[in-house]
């Protein structure tokens, strides 16, 4: 198994996260991919290669093209506006403003844009979000042209929280989307997304909700107590066409690996009878035990076995990376998992 990964995600290195009402260094940061690297160099399981560049065109199917355009500018709009420090929402349109209009100055703008406070946006973060994306597009090719069975997107910043026009949760582009966009494109008929994060991959979810050529299924603290709140509820289940083809796990806090793997299971047993064509899994080491943000209780040794379950399906598989903070078995969880993905 391959790893794409490029340095270019050291250009997001943002200062300030809102969290539980202060600002503090954000969780999400390079460290991230400095101890996951660390794990790779320890126990390699394969050749680190650099993304190839794919452009823009599938992104552009994926996402709104205004909302690209806003990701594009905020940052020089909001250095021209005279504001200090990083951009932070501060109001959005809620339930009792309905939003017709698109503000024209880059406050309300990215109210508009935002779905959460927590993710500011910094210098070089555009760049940063663009440079994760062909990671992304570069593993989806590779398991696409029939090159490799298993690859890994080393992907930083995460994109499962970012839905069509909407940013949030870390997430700008979101990379398992864009990575299934370019399957389908590129010969696969069906395709599944499964998404082991401990947080639910509601931009994922929100942008294949109507689609039945692209499965989505994850498992994930219940949103009644975790981010992101309002989307990944049971009976969410899919709208039209894509009635019955989103499948939602939520669990409550302490769920140890052995109830967890009970959901793993059925998601498993779903997708082998939607015999895609190629599994995307949407992996996220948050739902270990001592992650900073988390509430799950998996310990490390859980993720050779949640790998190698998965790699008993039998299916050509993209691993895109998504959460888990800055804690050193950030490192060591993933590489596991990677191994049990081959075993």
């Amino acid at each position: 198994m391959d790893i794409i990964y490029t340095d270019d995600h050291r250009l997001r290195a943002a200062k300030t996260e809102l969290y539980g009402g202060e600002l503090v260094p954000p969780f999400e940061c390079p460290e991230r991919m400095d101890f996951i690297l660390e794990a790779l160099k320890e126990r390699p399981i394969g050749s680190i290669i650099a993304p190839n560049h794919y452009g823009t065109d599938i992104i552009n199917q994926v996402h709104d093209a205004d909302y690209l355009s806003f990701l594009d500018t905020a940052w020089d709009e909001w250095q021209a506006a005279g504001m200090k420090g990083e951009p932070i929402p501060t109001v959005w349109p809620s339930r009792s403003m309905p939003a017709p209009h698109i503000p024209a100055f880059i406050d309300g703008k990215i109210g508009y844009y935002a779905l959460s406070s927590e993710t500011s946006i910094a210098k070089g973060t555009i760049e940063a979000v663009h440079a994760s994306a062909q990671v992304a597009l570069t593993g989806a090719d590779h398991i696409a042209s029939g090159k490799a069975h298993h690859m890994f997107s080393l992907c930083r910043p995460p994109g499962h929280h970012a839905s069509r026009d909407q940013y949030g949760g870390y997430c700008f582009i979101n990379n398992a989307a864009i990575a299934a966009q370019y399957m389908r494109q590129n010969g696969a008929q069906k395709v599944a997304i499964l998404d082991v994060d401990f947080h639910h991959g509601n931009g994922t979810q929100a942008i294949f909700y109507d689609r039945d050529d692209v499965m989505f299924l994850s498992l994930h603290g219940d949103p009644s107590d975790a981010f992101p709140h309002f989307l990944g509820y049971a009976d969410e289940t899919g709208y039209g066409q894509g009635e019955g083809y989103n499948i939602n796990y939520p669990m409550p806090p302490n769920t140890p690996y052995a109830a967890w793997v009970e959901a793993l299971d059925q998601a498993i047993a779903s997708i082998r009878a939607y015999a895609p064509d190629s599994l995307i899994v949407s992996f996220g080491a948050d739902t270990y035990e001592n992650d900073p943000i988390s509430f799950f209780k998996l310990k490390s040794d859980d993720y050779f076995d949640m790998g190698a379950r998965i790699n008993a399906l039998g299916l050509p598989t993209l691993t895109v990376m998504e959460g888990g903070y800055a804690v050193k078995d950030i490192g060591i969880n993933t590489v596991n998992f990677l191994i049990g993905l081959e075993r």
